[in-house]
């Protein structure tokens, strides 16, 4: 049965990276952290939507942010997660 909560764990991490945006998401903050406006910007997406990206991101461990005064600085925080991408491009 433990084996089984690890399948499930890791079906919801690659369901996590699985969208198109999220997985932009991902690639790009392996090498470098940033901020959502800055993210807004690449992507030319609503600051909304980004938003709801990086919540489903951080939710699945996938990233964390860091506070700096106003703004929050996110980055991957699952090693898996990078060696995926790292294998993808």
């Amino acid at each position: 049965m433990e084996d089984m909560r690890n399948y499930i764990q890791q079906s919801e991490v690659l369901k996590a990276i699985a969208h198109p945006v999220r997985l932009c998401i991902v690639r790009g903050l392996i090498n470098n952290q940033c901020n959502v406006t800055k993210m807004q910007e690449c992507l030319n997406l609503p600051q909304s939507t980004v938003s709801q990206h990086l919540a489903k991101l951080k939710s699945a461990g996938i990233i964390e942010g860091e506070r700096k005064g106003l703004e929050i600085c996110y980055k991957v925080a699952n090693q898996q997660v990078k060696d995926i991408v790292a294998i993808l491009f």
